[in-house]
C-alpha cells in the first residue's frame, strides 16, 4: 500500500533521473516507431488490445524502446510490472519473484508481468525455471535481448514464446523524439528557452545510430553544461556534448550480418560499400585475421580463374595482416577490398568442384582407368597398371589424345569474363580433341564402368 510519502518518494527519484528515462512514454499512443510490430492490425497490438499476452521475446539493439515497451505492456494490460535483470539475478530470485507472482493471483486476482532484459545471459537451467509457471499463465514473460533468440535461448523457451523484432529507430523517429524533450514542460526542457540551431539537431541524429538515449544523452549534457540564457543550441555544442560515438558491434547477429554484407558487396563489384563494411568491422573491433581469411575465401569462390591475381592480391593481404598488425593492416585490407571489388567475377570453380563432390557422393565411384593407374612399385607391370599412358609433354601443344576419367563429364564451365573467356576458347579445343582421342559413352551404367578397360 502506498503511505504518505510515497509521491514525495518518486518525485526526488525523479528528479535526479536522465533526460532519456523522464522521456519515457507511459502509454501505447505516446510510443515512438516500431511501427512493424507495433502499428495498427500488428500482432503484437492484436495481443496487448485482447489481453492475451502470453510469453514474447522482444529483440532488437540498444536504445530502440525494448524495456519501455515492456512497461507500456503491463500497463496497457493492467498487470503489475516486475523487473528483472538477467546479469545480476539468479534461479532463487526467479523463484521468488514467480511465488510472489502467484500469491497475488490467487489472493487478488492480480495478474504479473515478468520484464527480464539481457534475458540470453541467462544459462538453460535458468530459463527451464520459468517453463512451467509461463505454460500455465501465473506469469505474462517479456525478455529483452540484443542477442538472437533461436541462437542466444533454449529451444523450448523460443518455442512458447512470439518473437517480435525490434530495429533500430528512423532518423525521422530520433527527431521527434528531440523536438518532443525540447518542448516537454513536465519530464523535459519545456520550461527553459532554448534556441536549437536544425543543424544540431540533425546530427544528434545522425550520430544516434537509431538509439533513443545516445541522443537524449547528447541533448542532456549539452543544455545542463550551458550556463548561457537563453540557451543558442548549436552544432558546434552538440558535437562537444556527443563527442565520439561508440560504433556498436557484438560478436553475434553484427558480426555475422556486417561479414555477409561486406563479402556479397565485394561479390556484387560495389567497391564503396564494400569499403564501408570494412571500415564497420574495424571499428567494431573484428579480429583482423577473420576479415584476411575471409577475402582469401571469396578470391576464390567468387572470383578464381576471372583473375587469379586476386587470389595472390587476397594471400599478400593475410599476410601483410600477420607481420605488420593493426593499425596499418588496415590499409592492406582495404587494397585487397578494392581489387577484388572491381575484378570480373566468376563462381566456375565453385560450382565445378561442388558438381564434382556432388557426383563422388551421390553417384557410382569411378575406376581409375589402368593407363592412370601407378606404376613405380614392384609388380606394377604385371598386373598391367600404366600400361598405354601416353605422356602429355610429348603431344603437340601438350594434349595427350587419351582417356582421363572413363565417362565424358563436364564440370569446369568458364565464364565470358575476365581470363576465362580465353580459358574457354582453349577449354572448347581440348575437350574437341580429347572426345576424339576417345570416345565413351554419356551416360554409361555402372556395370559399363566397372568393367571397362581403357588400357
Amino acid at each position: 500500500m502506498p503511505d504518505l510519502f510515497s509521491a514525495t518518494r518518486k518525485e526526488n527519484v525523479e528528479r535526479v533521473a536522465p533526460l532519456a528515462a523522464r522521456m519515457r512514454p507511459r502509454r501505447l499512443a505516446d510510443y515512438v516507431g516500431q511501427l512493424q510490430v507495433i502499428g495498427s492490425g500488428k500482432l503484437l497490438r492484436r495481443l496487448i488490445e485482447a489481453d492475451r499476452l502470453g510469453s514474447i521475446i522482444l529483440y532488437g539493439p540498444p536504445g530502440v524502446g525494448k524495456t519501455t515497451l515492456g512497461e507500456i505492456i503491463a500497463t496497457e494490460t493492467k498487470r503489475r510490472f516486475i523487473e528483472l535483470s538477467a546479469t545480476a539475478s539468479g534461479v532463487k530470485d526467479l523463484r521468488d519473484v514467480i511465488e510472489s507472482a502467484r500469491r497475488r493471483l490467487e489472493d487478488d486476482a492480480c495478474r504479473t508481468c515478468l520484464f527480464i532484459d539481457e534475458i540470453h545471459r541467462f544459462n538453460k537451467s535458468q530459463q527451464d525455471v520459468l517453463l512451467p509457471d509461463v505454460e500455465n499463465g501465473v506469469i505474462a514473460l517479456i525478455g529483452a535481448t540484443t542477442q538472437n533468440p533461436f541462437f542466444a535461448l533454449t529451444p523450448a523457451l523460443v518455442s512458447r514464446s512470439r518473437i517480435f523484432e525490434l530495429q533500430a529507430l528512423q532518423p525521422e523517429d530520433i527527431k521527434k523524439i528531440i523536438e518532443h524533450a525540447l518542448v516537454d514542460k513536465e519530464h523535459g526542457f519545456g520550461l527553459r528557452e532554448i534556441n536549437i540551431d536544425p543543424k544540431a539537431i540533425d546530427f544528434l541524429v545522425e550520430t544516434a545510430d537509431g538509439d533513443a538515449r545516445r541522443a537524449l544523452g547528447g541533448l542532456e549534457v549539452g543544455v545542463l553544461s550551458s550556463t548561457d540564457r537563453p540557451l543558442l543550441f548549436t552544432e558546434e555544442l552538440a558535437r562537444e556534448s556527443v563527442q565520439r560515438k561508440a560504433v556498436v558491434y557484438d560478436s553475434g547477429d553484427t558480426h555475422y550480418d556486417c561479414a555477409s554484407a561486406l563479402i556479397k558487396s565485394i561479390r556484387g563489384s560495389d567497391v564503396d560499400a564494400g569499403m564501408y563494411w570494412l571500415a564497420r568491422m574495424l571499428e567494431g573491433g573484428e579480429d583482423v585475421r577473420f576479415l584476411a581469411r575471409r577475402l582469401v575465401i571469396l578470391a576464390s569462390e567468387d572470383i578464381g580463374n576471372a583473375d587469379p591475381r586476386s587470389l595472390l592480391i587476397a594471400i599478400a593481404a593475410m599476410q601483410a595482416t600477420e607481420f605488420v598488425g593493426l593499425p596499418e593492416c588496415q590499409l592492406a585490407l582495404a587494397q585487397a577490398v578494392s581489387y577484388l571489388s572491381l575484378a570480373p567475377k566468376s563462381n566456375a570453380c565453385t560450382r565445378a568442384i561442388a558438381d564434382a563432390r556432388h557426383d563422388v557422393c551421390e553417384k557410382s565411384v569411378l575406376p581409375v582407368p589402368r593407363h592412370l593407374q601407378d606404376k613405380h612399385y614392384a609388380g606394377a607391370k604385371r598386373l598391367g597398371h600404366g600400361e598405354g599412358y601416353a605422356y602429355a609433354h610429348d603431344a603437340p601443344d601438350a594434349i595427350a589424345q587419351q582417356d582421363y576419367l572413363g565417362v565424358e563429364r563436364h564440370y569446369y564451365q568458364p565464364t565470358s569474363r575476365g581470363l576465362e573467356r580465353d580459358l574457354g576458347e582453349r577449354l572448347a579445343e581440348i575437350r574437341r580433341r580429347l572426345k576424339e582421342s576417345h570416345q565413351v559413352p554419356a551416360n554409361p551404367s555402372a556395370s559399363e564402368v566397372r568393367g571397362q578397360d581403357p588400357a
